[in-house]
């Protein structure tokens, strides 16, 4: 998560809500790829930390599957993130801080753990979720 939290602060370097990502190997051992928000940068509305890091780490393995993968982020995860999640069969999800207006890991909606969708990983929520909160906080009160 400290990681994702150095990608979240390129975000907001860059004037990008300051989300950032991680994508663990299968051992847990390697980090595949890391990703931040990058869309006020690209004028990309699917650049979310998130997509951006999938992207990377699909890229990185050759493949579109991530199985055995593991998405750390700093904060829970959209409804198009959540999607995308589903679709590149990340394993496991570990997030920081929850977001009540938007996320859909548990917060709004449960996407990934929907029983009707094919594959759904297991969900680890609050890793650091004070300091990921108030990085976000900290951003929107200077705005």
């Amino acid at each position: 998560m400290r990681l994702a939290l150095d990608e979240a602060g390129r975000a907001a370097a860059g004037g990008d809500v300051p989300v950032g990502a991680v994508v663990l190997s299968p051992d847990g051992r390697a980090v595949l790829a890391t990703g931040h928000n990058e869309r006020e940068a690209t004028g990309d509305p699917t650049a979310h930390a998130e997509v951006v890091a999938i992207r990377r780490a699909a890229e990185e393995l050759g493949e579109w599957r991530l199985t055995g993968c593991t998405l750390v982020v700093t904060l829970e995860p959209c409804t198009m993130c959540a999607g995308t999640i589903t679709q590149s069969r990340v394993d496991r999800v570990v997030y920081g801080a929850r977001d009540e207006k938007a996320g859909a890991v548990g917060s709004l909606w449960d996407v990934v753990r929907d029983r009707r969708l094919n594959h759904r990983p297991e969900v680890i929520e609050g890793v650091l979720a004070d300091e990921c909160a108030r990085l976000l906080t900290d951003f929107f009160r200077l705005r």
